[in-house]
């Protein structure tokens, strides 16, 4: 039986946050029923982010005071934010102040960019909106040095490459990718993004793609996924320009393949709906037990801020 819940608020039933002092905050009443397994929020982006993760239960679940967090976004591509092939800044910025409200002591935002790494992180507005926030770096990881040859135990296809190793360090990892379509992959959300730290991505290519994802995410699982569709990229991802549908909407989930799934089925891709099980790598994922894609098994909560 499925125990999917969507609650819609519109209107008399429109779920409406109250401004605090330390930002947006839920009723009592959201945030006294079961913690969902995808939270999804339509609103402004920063907004949305602060909701979304309340819903999940507040970012102190996943951020422990002096905790080290690691964000990842999509930075690869020398494109401003409303071409939809990079993670919205206000996005990024909306986490960085809610793990330094839980108290986080070091808050690292890092990807492997494809092109000149000044330009990409300039340029996806990242840099400048989110470098000089308190106890923030921000890092285009576009060096061997950043990256330390592992062992991927129990892997199908890729048992080694070089993973950046400040994701062994931390305490909490987040996942923030921008919604995009990928001609390799079909799309490209959390799972696809941890690419982008990873040396090696080349290999990815040559070894069956899809599986060396899934290998990847046995080693770069995010604690939190914060998907960003404030902007879909519907057409010719990874790198556009393409079809950008402005779907306002914010997916957060703990496991980061529910919360690629439930993206998957919510948007239309290169003009049509797909399954999440039509796409390779998170069918592999649910089976090899690294998270559900049976999203109509799942709880989900809906609310517009």
């Amino acid at each position: 039986m499925s125990r999917r819940t969507f609650l819609k608020y519109q209107m008399k039933g429109l779920l409406f946050l109250t401004a605090a002092s330390s930002g947006l905050i839920l009723p009592r009443k959201v945030l006294a029923e079961p913690l969902p397994d995808i939270a999804v929020v339509k609103g402004e982006a920063a907004k949305a982010v602060r909701a979304a993760v309340e819903l999940l239960g507040g970012m102190k679940k996943f951020v422990k005071t002096g905790g080290k967090v690691l964000i990842k976004p999509n930075m690869s591509f020398p494109n401003p934010p409303a071409m939809a092939t990079t993670t919205h800044p206000d996005v990024v910025c909306e986490l960085v102040r809610m793990c330094n409200e839980a108290g986080a002591s070091n808050i690292l935002i890092a990807d492997y960019p494809l092109f000149d790494t000044d330009t990409c992180l300039k340029r996806s507005g990242i840099l400048d909106a989110c470098g000089k926030l308190e106890n923030t770096r921000v890092v285009g990881a576009s060096s061997d040095r950043f990256y330390k040859d592992t062992e991927i135990k129990d892997a199908r296809k890729m048992s080694r490459n070089g993973i950046f190793q400040e994701a062994f360090k931390v305490d909490t990892l987040i996942s923030v990718p921008v919604a995009k379509s990928h001609t390799a992959t079909g799309v490209s959300l959390a799972m696809k993004g941890m690419m982008g730290l990873v040396w090696d991505r080349s290999g990815m290519h040559t070894k069956e793609l899809s599986s060396s994802i899934v290998d990847l995410c046995t080693v770069l699982k995010a604690d939190l996924t914060v998907i960003d569709a404030t902007r879909v990229l519907s057409t010719n991802g990874p790198r556009g320009p393409g079809k950008v549908l402005k779907e306002d909407t914010i997916i957060a989930s703990k496991d980061m393949v529910a919360a690629d799934a439930f993206a998957v089925s919510r948007f239309q891709w290169y003009g049509k709906r797909y399954k999440p099980a039509q796409v390779k790598y998170i069918l592999e994922a649910h089976e090899r037990g690294l998270g559900r894609m049976d999203i109509e098994n799942l709880e989900v909560k809906e609310i517009q801020v």
